[in-house]
């Protein structure tokens, strides 16, 4: 049994989430984290909110809103749809907790002590009709390496290097248009070239692993090709207070929202340990060097998981070129690897709010059922290269895999075993061809969960629906429907008692993408319903005296072991209903029509 961190991006709280988010961090984290409880792992699953920054201040300001005020509307939406998709967090939290203010200031300090970072004049960007500051990644232009049209202040996505945004040519604020002024102005930037060689170390090795994406590693390598020195404090009124002299007393000097938003995978893991009863069990997944962690998010966000984030852990250590020490939170882990989806898009264009090319995550889950939307990620999504979201793949999908294979086998199942015996009825002697089936459902728990501890979630799902369009074949070809009279009784309920325990089976396969009929069809076969278990909302006290907030939490202990568990005769069954919702094909045209 491992420790296992499943670290998963935290949305940004300036508006709801939409389903190019999820389909990134939220899906695949949770089918990883609900597989790897069932193999025996100890799994800590965390996240939360991200609440600091710039474009919180300029949404709150167009809603007529505090930053808070945003900030706690939009916290309770984001968690809210995130426990209607079934991600099993054992903690999602919030970046406006004073733990995760004291967690991030504990982590400044001890890189700050360490002499990883160096206080430097640099030139800040100003709105001139605003005063106000403009965020790196809301000035765009021109690349200055590349020639690249669109290159953000802090990063070109074309060729992946790092930047200023004075750097650009003809740069431009993404806000109003209007030329951004350049005044000096004195910040802390973490000295990353004195951690250049501990991080390019650490890549290599996670290189000769063979287990990252190629994608992901080689654009990691990629950009420590051109590192320097990057700010990690910023000219804002909203974020965490640098706990210094001199600046403690600054209102309008922060912590960089990137700097703080990655520590809270370690702040989430804290506060989750201090509710638990023992403030101290974090460390079994931080500090033990057997512990394995892996971070889930869009390729956007590569660049601060295998280079910020990092650099942040092995500064506050003093594993860099200037040594140190670590402060209390002792040596902590790196990323064992960085789990990034590439982008989805949807009907061919790249998700947008303000052009309202979007689908939010809670508009489809209050007309379609949650498991469609996963099947549909885990098959089709954008895991290892970029996919599309169109409605009639989506509503093809849920008709021609999930109900006509998967939901067709539980309901010809459980209606068969119902009307004929009324309870799963025990096994005769068993031939070749049931014997076979039997075999090719076990094991699936194999091969499927081996793809999934890999990552590799679309071919796991591929490998689970092969399995069930073989148990469908089965049962067409013993055509148990023709079985009638006495003496074809023992035969009838042999056969029935082989799909019943195909059937649970592969239900168990198949509840890390799809948790909520996982239960519907244990309901089906005489179970409790409550095969997998589910996260929930609740309402939270501030540990350090700041106001409530709801979290997502859950107990995931009654996990089922990932393996054949021998269905029991004599288990009552009933008429089942459908567990999965045909749609009707003019789904298409009534979506389409809404995007407008």
């Amino acid at each position: 049994m491992s420790h296992v961190l499943s670290a998963v991006a935290w949305p940004y709280a300036n508006g709801p989430r939409h389903i190019g988010h999820v389909a990134g961090f939220g899906v695949p984290s949770d089918v990883f984290s609900r597989y790897m409880r069932m193999a025996g792992h100890d799994v800590l699953m965390v996240s939360g909110s991200d609440e600091h920054g710039t474009p919180i201040l300029i949404a709150a300001d167009e809603a007529g809103l505090s930053p808070q005020e945003l900030a706690d509307r939009n916290h309770r939406l984001i968690a809210e749809d995130l426990v209607s998709l079934g991600l099993s967090y054992d903690l999602y939290t919030r970046t406006t907790t004073r733990n995760h203010h004291a967690v991030v200031q504990e982590l400044f300090l001890g890189v700050y002590e360490n002499g990883y970072f160096v206080e430097q004049t640099t030139y800040g960007a100003i709105s001139p009709s605003t005063g106000r500051t403009l965020p790196d990644r809301y000035i765009e232009g021109t690349c200055p390496i590349c020639g690249a049209e669109g290159a953000r202040g802090d990063q070109c996505d074309n060729c992946g290097n790092q930047l200023d945004p004075a750097d650009l040519k003809n740069p431009r604020s993404r806000i109003n248009g209007e030329v951004p002024e350049f005044v000096e102005t004195q910040h802390f930037f973490l000295d990353l070239p004195a951690l250049a060689e501990a991080l390019t170390e650490w890549l290599d090795e996670r290189e000769a692993s063979g287990t990252w994406r190629p994608n992901v590693i080689r654009f990691s390598q990629n950009i420590l090709k051109e590192i320097r020195p990057r700010a990690m404090t910023r000219d804002i009124d909203w974020g965490i207070t640098v706990p210094l002299e001199g600046w403690r007393e600054n209102p309008t000097k922060k912590l960089y929202v990137w700097f703080d938003a990655v520590i809270g995978y370690l702040s989430a893991s804290i506060e989750w340990a201090r509710r638990s009863g023992d403030p101290d069990a974090w460390r079994r997944w931080w500090n033990d060097p057997e512990a394995l962690s892996y971070y889930f998010m869009g390729k956007d966000n590569i660049t601060f998981h295998s280079q910020i984030w990092p650099a942040e852990l092995l500064a506050y250590s003093g594993r860099g070129s200037k040594g140190g020490e670590p402060r209390e939170y002792g040596q902590l882990n790196l990323p064992t690897e960085v789990v990034s989806s590439e982008f989805l898009t949807m009907e061919g264009r790249k998700f947008s709010s303000s052009k309202r090319v979007v689908i939010y995550v809670r508009d489809l889950l209050s007309r379609y059922q949650p498991d469609a939307f996963r099947y549909f990620v885990a098959a089709a999504g954008p895991e290892n290269q970029d996919s599309d979201f169109t409605w009639s793949e989506f509503v093809r999908r849920t008709n021609d895999e999930l109900v006509a294979g998967w939901g067709n086998l539980v309901n010809r199942t459980a209606n068969l075993v119902a009307k004929n015996f009324g309870e799963i009825p025990p096994a005769g002697v068993l031939d070749a061809e049931d014997e076979r089936v039997l075999a090719v459902a076990e094991q699936a728990f194999t091969v499927v969960g081996d793809l999934i501890g890999r990552h590799r979630q679309k071919q796991a799902i591929g490998e689970a629906m092969r399995a069930v369009a073989e148990v469908n074949k089965y049962v067409s070809d013993s055509e148990p429907w023709k079985l009638k009279g006495e003496e074809q009784r023992e035969r009838l309920g042999t056969i029935l008692h082989v799909m019943t325990q195909c059937v649970a089976d592969l239900n168990l396969v198949l509840s890390p993408f799809l948790p909520f009929s996982a239960n519907a069809v244990h309901t089906a076969l005489g179970g409790t319903g409550e095969l997998v278990p589910m996260p929930h909302l609740e309402e939270a006290e501030d540990l350090d005296g700041g106001a409530g907030y709801p979290v997502i939490t859950g107990d995931y202990s009654t996990f089922p072991a990932w393996r054949r568990h021998s269905i029991e005769a004599g288990t009552a069954v009933v008429k089942p209903t459908p567990v999965f919702t045909k749609l009707d094909p003019a789904v298409v045209d009534e979506e389409l029509e809404r995007l407008g």
